[in-house]
């Protein structure tokens, strides 16, 4: 009787140890801080493309795997302006300023991802349908605290984050022509941003590789070379850029006439 109880206990000492230390084990399959891509997006709140990619694009990362390889950062600053005494304009007018400041202060109070993402993608969502004058129901919706975040935003902390956020969006290299400004471990992707999840598998050099990049990668077979022309809104500078561009072929193109007509 003892030795069968002795054996039976050996043998459930080894199955734990095999257990604990099997390449299988949830140790083994979940990917470390290092192993994780980095995903950047640089945004700003109004900017109708910045919410189409978060509410149709971004959100997929929570809907698979994917979320467990990625290290997401939201960087809400976009093409606002800084002026003198650290004051600044935002691209879409002062109500954009605000919603940058409330997703600030979102971001840092609640640091956790799974806390502050859902409530960044309930006001981007009131964005995208127009209805972002009632961003305060995100707080009644998600069942949050508004206090926190009202008090960061209309005070001055909210301030000194909008001025972090412009510190590191204006330090980008390459510098950010427009946005959504999607960076995958430190590589923009321009205009082929909504195609985001097949750099992330593409960069991804852990194990095991989630399921969703067996298509993933497909797709970025399929996108090859190709250069994809997504919606965009450019900073005013490249917006000036563009149109001295345009007025140059215009009028080259006219002077081109001309002398045609001339001969």
């Amino acid at each position: 009787m003892f030795s069968s109880s002795k054996l039976t206990l050996s043998l459930f000492l080894y199955l734990s140890f095999f257990a604990l230390f099997s390449p299988s084990s949830a140790s083994r399959s979940t990917p470390s801080e290092s192993q994780k891509v980095s995903l950047a997006l640089y945004y700003e709140s109004l900017c109708p493309y910045s919410a189409n990619f978060i509410v149709n694009y971004l959100t997929n990362l929570f809907k698979s795997d994917l979320i467990s390889i990625v290290d997401l950062k939201l960087v809400p600053w976009g093409n606002a302006r800084l002026k003198g005494n650290n004051t600044f304009t935002c691209q879409h007018g002062p109500y954009e300023c605000l919603l940058n400041t409330v997703e600030a202060c979102a971001i840092n109070i609640w640091p956790d991802l799974d806390e502050h993402f859902p409530f960044i993608n309930c006001i981007e969502t009131l964005v995208y349908d127009r209805k972002y004058l009632e961003w305060k129901s995100c707080f009644q919706k998600l069942d949050l605290n508004p206090k926190p975040i009202l008090d960061c935003s209309e005070g001055g902390y909210g301030k000194e984050l909008d001025l972090q956020y412009a510190a590191e969006t204006n330090s980008l290299q390459p510098p950010h022509k427009y946005v959504p400004w999607v960076v995958v471990d430190g590589k923009p992707l321009y205009e082929d941003y909504e195609n985001f999840i097949s750099y992330i598998c593409e960069a991804y050099q852990g194990t095991p590789i989630p399921k969703r990049c067996t298509q993933a990668f497909l797709d970025l077979a399929k996108i090859g070379k190709e250069k994809a022309k997504r919606s965009v809104c450019y900073k005013e500078g490249m917006i000036s850029s563009l149109s001295e561009k345009v007025r140059l072929i215009i009028a080259s193109w006219m002077k081109h006439v001309n002398l045609a007509d001339g001969v």
